[in-house]
């Protein structure tokens, strides 16, 4: 089957780089399925799950955003943050989920804390969601 490559980098540097046959991520509108020989494109990536399958193995990992680019067989992600399944820490996501719902229940929360707090839980639930789905 034919591949692709797949590069991924972080503010801390280059994470993975590797030939692979599927990748799944979110953007704002839609899920973005690539294939080899996918048209080019650039677009952001949400909070999302990333699937990443090569060879029939599925990897799945957590991100908090960033850019995809999509051209000539090759895919850059450069992402805020990534974490596979296995690495994410489940008590620490659970914390973090604590601490976001109860700052969202303050009602004299500015408004930039109230979108700080609503990106916060919304990182930690996708982890959260991650981790168990992959038990």
């Amino acid at each position: 089957m034919k591949k692709f490559t797949l590069n991924i980098y972080t503010p801390y540097g280059h994470y993975l780089s590797d030939q692979i046959d599927f990748l799944n991520v979110r953007s704002e509108e839609y899920n973005l399925g690539i294939l080899p020989d996918h048209s080019p494109l650039i677009s952001t990536v949400t909070i999302c799950e990333i699937v990443i399958e090569k060879d029939g193995v599925r990897e799945n990992y957590a991100t908090s955003g960033g850019v995809i680019k999509v051209e000539n067989n090759k895919v850059d992600l450069l992402l805020d943050t990534i974490e596979r399944d296995d690495e994410i820490d489940l008590d620490r996501a659970y914390a973090a989920k604590e601490r976001a719902e109860n700052r969202l229940m303050n009602t004299n929360l500015e408004p930039i804390l109230v979108t700080q707090s609503k990106l916060a839980l919304a990182r930690a639930m996708n982890r959260i969601n991650i981790k168990k789905g992959n038990k």
